[in-house]
């Protein structure tokens, strides 16, 4: 049975590699590693030097404790873990949500002082997964929030269909089915 090494640099599950491999492993945040680094009390000689990248080579040595340190997540990144904000998406036209629009705010920003309708597209379009939340903002005059062929419904009454939202309105749409939608918020009809 052939020997591994168990690696773990910057991530919650060990890494394992045979002895004599080549490896390159990518860090969740830059990273400036030299030729010898020390990393949370662990020498790990035979690196090379890279930025958010550390390729080990064919012989790493390491000295010191096993244990690395934790890194704190990246700040002031809405997309980074463990960050509590939601990234926006500003739209000054009629929009159609996409994939990349899960977990975001979609803001109708104030210098843009026309309605506007962004729409929310079929399951059969974009198959946002069950639990899906997305949050709209109205700075100035309305939105329409619409639907194509899934349902929208709002909270509280149950009824169906496209929702307008006044300005300085809120709403947050969550995906409660494949097909189906539940809405609520302030400003919202």
């Amino acid at each position: 049975m052939a020997a591994f090494e168990v690696i773990a640099l910057d991530t919650a599950t060990p890494q394992l590699r045979a002895p004599g491999a080549s490896d390159t492993y990518t860090f969740p945040r830059a990273a400036t590693f030299s030729a010898a680094i020390t990393y949370g009390g662990v020498t790990l000689a035979n690196a090379v030097t890279g930025t958010g990248n550390l390729v080990l080579s064919a012989s790493p040595t390491f000295t010191g404790t096993t244990t690395l340190a934790t890194v704190a997540p990246e700040s002031n990144n809405a997309s980074s873990v463990g960050y509590t904000g939601m990234p926006q998406n500003a739209q000054s036209a009629a929009y159609t949500l996409v994939a990349g629009d899960a977990g975001k705010t979609i803001v109708h920003p104030a210098s843009d002082n026309n309605a506007r309708t962004f729409t929310i597209d079929s399951n059969a379009n974009v198959p946002f997964p069950v639990g899906t939340t997305i949050t709209f903002i109205n700075m100035i005059n309305t939105v329409t929030i619409a639907i194509t062929s899934d349902t929208l419904y709002q909270a509280g009454d149950g009824s169906t269909g496209s929702r307008t939202l006044a300005a300085y309105g809120i709403a947050t749409a969550v995906k409660v089915s494949s097909t189906s939608w539940i809405i609520s918020g302030n400003g919202l009809s």
